[in-house]
């Protein structure tokens, strides 16, 4: 018994022994990393770069969802399966790759042209960090301008006591993105309730023929959550879904 129990232990200790030989056989490379006193100031800036670079990757996901079509997208098709009562159908993995997918095709046309006019100046060296950022800031703010309620904006300059722009072109980013946000909301949220109306009149009419039949006990949603899905199908909902929501950003 004392020999079975000691069987794992020595297997462990040859198999550690063995990856030791082979690793000091094969010489695997290693990795150092110093830190020291620079020259000079011209050696921090390649440093702050990747700082600076490694935050906007950090950022990304709060960038995708604030500065794009994500939101309303997401909104939008949350309400949908609310209103055909299909609970976790479509799952919500499908629905958030839905929302991605639509999302690259509304911000292509965006995306090419910061590319056009940023990314390639900028690779080749035709200009610098602040002129490609600048670059890149004028179709960025042209679109969340388009899809904007000035209400909304004119809402965030009073509360940061910021006096209001002369041209579109002067809007601060920093106020112009939470504006753009509750503006997407307010829109996916009527675009919501409008896809609600049908299918809450299917609900309310389902319930009352079953009132009327005496049959109280039965719940509605056994009868109504078919018929939800067949007047869904039938009219080619998603296609019709995916085109007004990219149709609503153009």
């Amino acid at each position: 018994m004392r020999l079975l129990r000691a069987l794992p232990l020595t297997a462990l200790f040859v198999l550690a022994f063995v990856g030791t030989a082979l690793a000091q056989q094969q010489q695997a490379p290693s990795i150092a990393l110093t830190v020291g006193a620079g020259s000079g100031p011209e050696q921090l800036v390649p440093t702050l770069k990747v700082l600076a670079l490694l935050t906007v990757l950090t950022l990304a996901p709060a960038v995708l969802i604030s500065m794009t079509s994500f939101t309303r997208i997401v909104v939008v098709l949350s309400f949908v399966r609310q209103a055909v009562g299909t609970q976790n159908v479509p799952p919500t993995q499908v629905m958030m790759s839905l929302s991605l997918l639509l999302t690259f095709v509304v911000m292509a046309p965006i995306g090419a042209k910061v590319n056009e006019v940023a990314i390639v100046p900028y690779s080749e060296k035709r200009m610098d960090e602040a002129a490609a950022w600048e670059a890149a800031r004028v179709p960025i703010s042209e679109f969340l301008l388009a899809q904007t309620r000035e209400d909304d904006l004119k809402l965030f300059y009073e509360m940061s006591r910021t006096k209001l722009p002369s041209a579109p072109k002067d809007v601060a980013i920093h106020l112009l993105v939470p504006a753009f946000m509750i503006s997407e909301l307010r829109t996916g949220f009527e675009m919501g309730f409008l896809l609600f109306l049908p299918f809450a009149l299917i609900d309310l009419v389902v319930a009352s023929l079953l009132t009327a039949m005496g049959m109280m006990m039965l719940p509605p949603t056994t009868l109504s959550t078919p018929l939800k899905l067949l007047l869904f199908v039938a009219v080619d909902g998603w296609a019709l879904l995916t085109r007004s929501l990219v149709a609503s950003f153009s």
